[in-house]
């Protein structure tokens, strides 16, 4: 049974950069598109990136375009979610979660994700 945990979060000034990780063990991620989320205090859980079972494809949220850059290693079984110019409004608990899937060049943002992580904090302060 596939598991994940993150990794990777912490105290970050404004400006600064953080690379949250997404260890995969118990099956390999070989059919599983990978989805990084986040929930603030009192939001509601933000999609804010995924990244298809080839690499072929990538999703961001407006929101993260152009500072958040996500990754997989199928050979270390890890997604990767590299996050730069971090803001204070970036601060929350940040989760990976999984789908199985056949489509291996499309990842899909609102989707039935059914196995999560732990999460991890990211907390962006000065």
């Amino acid at each position: 049974q596939l598991q994940l945990v993150e990794s990777g979060g912490g105290l970050v000034q404004p400006g600064g950069s953080l690379k949250l990780s997404c260890a995969a063990s118990g099956s390999t991620l070989d059919y599983y598109a990978i989805g990084w989320f986040r929930q603030a205090p009192g939001k509601e859980r933000e999609g804010v990136s995924c990244i298809s079972i080839s690499d072929g494809s990538a999703y961001y949220a407006d929101s993260v375009k152009g500072r958040f850059t996500i990754s997989r290693d199928s050979a270390k079984n890890t997604v990767w979610l590299q996050i730069n110019s971090l803001k204070p409004e970036d601060t929350a608990v940040y989760y990976c979660a999984s789908y199985f899937t056949t489509v291996r060049s499309m990842c899909f943002i609102r989707y039935e994700y059914d196995t999560w992580g732990q999460g991890t904090q990211v907390t962006v302060s000065s």
